[in-house]
């Protein structure tokens, strides 16, 4: 084992697919932990999950660079974790402290790490697709060679945006990789019930889209897909469409009884586990042992640990800050470490 927990010398096939499944592994877990500290009240407000769907978000945010900007949903807790947002900014958000990502005052459908080039977490269903071709057209003026994933679910592309934003993108060959998260239920609504094409792909395609459909339970076949597209739109191809066909595995929020399909549907799906596979490949090949597994997971349980421990510790936002960033303060005052803003400081712009 190297000191990341990484099996040593299997190849850098072998490595990559260590890097995927820890990932996904991270993700699992994490959202596992959010279960139980939401049933203790420590974590409150909304909490939308992502167990199931691990494979998109580790596959589709390991083909991207550095420079590239990704826009997600209020599903977004995966997407965060595999861009790299680290697990004790995103556990601090959730308790709503000061040291979260969003400085405690997002939660769970909120996100945001500019560093990184993460762009939310968007409460409203498909409310980040403008803000994805606004980045990619600006982008695009600074003639800078990056893409901006759009991550968004079946739902979003029963919206007006969707239509818009992807039609704007493609007279413009804006570089947006469109990704569509398809679970197969917005909410409560089953795909059929709500459109009349269920064909994803095929439908992106009619505005002359480069488009096709994965399975997103796949995790090796969504990073291929994925490196395909990123660089086809990187290298002037116009905006591509990813349809991931996946599942979530828990009801759409810790709100929703579930009562819209069967235990045996979900059961099914959960024989595709995109860990399960991933790690029964690895096994198949060599690549992994019960040792390293029982050690990954040690490590990310830690990992975990110590991002709730710090969260817990981590102070509340000051009442005096209540008022800030209502509107644009003034120009070196904003944001600076250690150096709270006072009420009145805020001017108009």
């Amino acid at each position: 084992m190297t000191a990341t927990g990484r099996p040593a010398e299997r190849g850098e096939a072998g490595g990559g697919q260590w890097e995927l499944l820890r990932g996904m592994l991270l993700i699992r877990r994490f959202e596992e932990r959010c279960v139980e500290l939401y049933s203790a009240a420590k974590i409150r407000g909304f909490l939308h999950l992502y167990i199931g769907e691990e494979a998109v978000a580790a596959g589709t945010l390991r083909a991207l660079t550095a420079e590239d900007a990704v826009v997600s949903t209020y599903r977004e807790h995966g997407h965060a974790l595999a861009r790299g947002v680290p697990a004790e900014a995103i556990m601090a958000e959730m308790y709503g402290r000061a040291t979260g990502c969003s400085g405690g005052r997002g939660g769970s459908m909120h996100l945001f790490d500019a560093a990184r080039r993460f762009y939310g977490g968007h409460a409203i269903v498909g409310g980040g697709l403008p803000v994805a071709v606004g980045l990619a057209l600006a982008d695009r003026m600074r003639g800078l060679d990056r893409v901006t994933a759009c991550v968004f679910g079946d739902g979003a592309m029963a919206e007006g945006a969707f239509h818009e934003c992807v039609n704007l993108a493609a007279l413009w060959r804006l570089p947006v990789l469109f990704v569509c998260e398809n679970n197969r239920y917005a909410m409560g609504t089953a795909l059929a019930r709500e459109h009349a094409q269920t064909d994803l792909a095929l439908r992106a395609s009619s505005y002359g889209v480069a488009s096709w459909a994965v399975d997103g339970m796949d995790v090796l076949a969504v990073e291929a897909a994925a490196r395909r597209a990123a660089e086809a739109v990187r290298w002037g191809g116009g905006p591509h469409f990813l349809e991931m066909r996946t599942y979530r595995y828990r009801a759409h929020s810790m709100y929703d009884p579930d009562l819209y399909r069967g235990k045996a549907e979900i059961e099914e799906w959960k024989k595709r586990d995109p860990i399960d596979g991933l790690v029964a490949r690895m096994r198949a090949g060599g690549r992994i042992t019960d040792a390293d597994l029982e050690s990954l997971e040690k490590e990310i349980a830690a990992e975990i640990d110590a991002a709730i421990r710090s969260a817990e510790d981590a102070p509340l936002e000051p009442v005096e800050d209540l008022t800030r960033f209502v509107y644009a303060e003034k120009a070196g005052e904003a944001g600076k470490p250690g150096k709270p803003g006072k009420a009145g400081k805020a001017v108009r712009s």
